[in-house]
């Protein structure tokens, strides 16, 4: 029984003891020290991209960097790019956005590069400014897009867009000597000396800026953009006489015996790739794992200075690709922009605080997921007309319940160019205009020309046996239909769209 009186008896005791608790904060309530106490700083994370061009999954075996981070991180085993073309990829890894959003739909004007990336407001729209506001210093080192130049040629003016406090940017770098860094508005020439090479001079700006990053105080940016292993597959010069006799992988795929299922464009490939074709594509094979060495040097050197420096456990490092790289895959010579997955599917690998070692996300995840990424990460507000959505959950372990099970593809065709690095020389080796969904399980392609292409992909992964033909009306339907929801979506409504149930 509830007995008062002792409560009386004892009240002034209680009454002191409660009071001291309360002053020494036991109960949560601040404890008044020259004024009301501040609430406890929240920490946001530094976050390092390293982006590299045209990096495919054959190439990771040989990268122990990277290796090394999907044992200790997350790594995205269908990590899908909107378009695997350079330019247009990168306006949507900015933007968060589709190509039908960003409307850079190539490499070069009229219908994309840098001058349409900046007349549509992409740089605006880019995540950088963002963090900016979120009161991080930003850095971008390397390519940026596709027409950038260091220097306007028109008007002789320095390009360093708005977003970013550090900018260290060149314009031809694939080559990797003999080019031009805009450094913060000054024009820096690079020569043809092995300190020269481009992703090692990139990784020593990447170092230096880490170290004043942390020195400020301020939380950091940092994308590293190299522009290895794209062509012309110029190595490091210390790495260029390493794996004499590495070869392309031969999969399924490769200089395909039967392609009479193919669409036309491909069908034009009439005869197999020959002991010379097949030559080079096994050269140019072993020179892009040789030029790949540099990158993961780098992602070493990076992840050594973090750690050097205490912030190991507040910086965020992320590796991928901007589109994958075929090489021999349906009698096609080295390329990209297909449908295909050696083409679509890239390397994503998250190492970090709160992330989870040797975890292995199995959804799709595209480059539009990758701006509202960064910014949730910073504590930043997504815009809404961001077409992804943060892979944060994902890095806690949470796989939320509503994420889409389709994936978009849109390919515009670009017009030949002799200043287009991505050019096809191999006629006829780029695709003609398409869209297609990519699910884990199925590939879907509808050209503009009318031709289909569907591949059971837990049957054949190596799209072998195109099966548009036998697909039943009511089922064309609904992929024509989802198809078209996702090419027209904006915002919000493609994370519906791009949902089957």
């Amino acid at each position: 029984m509830f007995d008062g009186s002792r409560l009386r008896r004892a009240a002034p005791a209680v009454l002191l003891v409660l009071a001291m608790l309360v002053l020494s904060g036991c109960f949560g309530f601040p404890r008044k020290e020259g004024g009301p106490a501040k609430k406890p700083a929240v920490t946001k994370p530094n976050i390092v991209f390293v982006l590299t061009d045209d990096l495919s999954w054959k190439l990771i075996d040989h990268m122990p960097q990277v290796k090394r981070m999907q044992a200790e991180g997350v790594t995205f085993d269908n990590f899908l790019v909107a378009d695997s073309l350079c330019c247009t990829s990168r306006a949507t890894f900015f933007t968060g956005q589709y190509p039908h959003n960003t409307k850079v739909r190539t490499n070069f004007p009229p219908l994309g590069g840098y001058g349409v990336f900046q007349r549509e407001g992409g740089e605006q729209k880019s995540f950088a400014p963002g963090l900016q506001k979120a009161g991080y210093r930003t850095a971008m080192l390397g390519k940026y897009m596709n027409g950038y130049q260091p220097r306007d040629p028109g008007t002789g003016s320095t390009n360093v867009p708005h977003g970013w406090n550090e900018w260290y940017v060149a314009g031809n770098g694939y080559p990797e000597f003999g080019y031009n860094l805009n450094e913060n508005g000054s024009i820096v020439h690079y020569g043809e000396d092995p300190q020269d090479y481009m992703t090692d001079v990139l990784a020593y700006k990447g170092l230096d800026f880490i170290e004043r990053a942390h020195a400020s105080g301020q939380p950091f940016f940092m994308e590293v953009s190299t522009f290895a292993p794209h062509g012309p597959f110029v190595p490091a010069p210390r790495h260029a006489g390493l794996f004499p006799n590495l070869k392309a992988p031969r999969t399924p795929s490769f200089n395909e015996a039967d392609i009479r299922d193919k669409p036309a464009w491909l069908r034009q490939h009439n005869k197999k790739l020959g002991p010379r074709q097949i030559g080079r594509i096994d050269e140019g094979f072993r020179d892009r794992v040789r030029m790949v060495q540099s990158v993961d040097e780098m992602l070493g050197k990076i992840r050594a200075t973090v750690k050097k420096l205490g912030i190991e456990k507040d910086t965020v490092v992320i590796f991928g690709s901007d589109n994958g790289f075929h090489m021999g895959e349906h009698r096609l010579a080295g390329g990209k922009m297909t449908p295909y997955t050696v083409d679509i599917r890239v390397p994503f690998v998250f190492v970090g605080p709160g992330i989870g070692g040797g975890g292995r996300v199995t959804q799709i995840a595209q480059n539009t997921d990758l701006a509202p990424t960064f910014l949730e990460l910073a504590g930043a507000a997504v815009p809404a007309a961001t077409d992804g959505r943060s892979l944060v959950p994902f890095l806690r372990g949470d796989a939320p319940a509503d994420w889409r099970d389709t994936a978009l593809v849109e390919h515009v065709k670009p017009a030949y160019s002799e200043q287009d690095p991505d050019r096809q020389d191999a006629l006829p080796g780029a695709p003609t205009t398409y869209n297609a969904l990519r699910t884990t399980d199925m590939l879907y392609v509808e050209y503009a020309d009318g031709e289909r292409e569907y591949y059971d992909l837990t049957r054949d992964p190596h799209h072998l046996t195109n099966l548009a033909a036998t697909l039943a009306p009511e089922r064309r339907r609904t992929l024509t239909a989802r198809l078209y929801a996702l090419t027209r979506c904006a915002g919000e409504s493609c994370a519906s769209a791009g949902r089957s149930r």
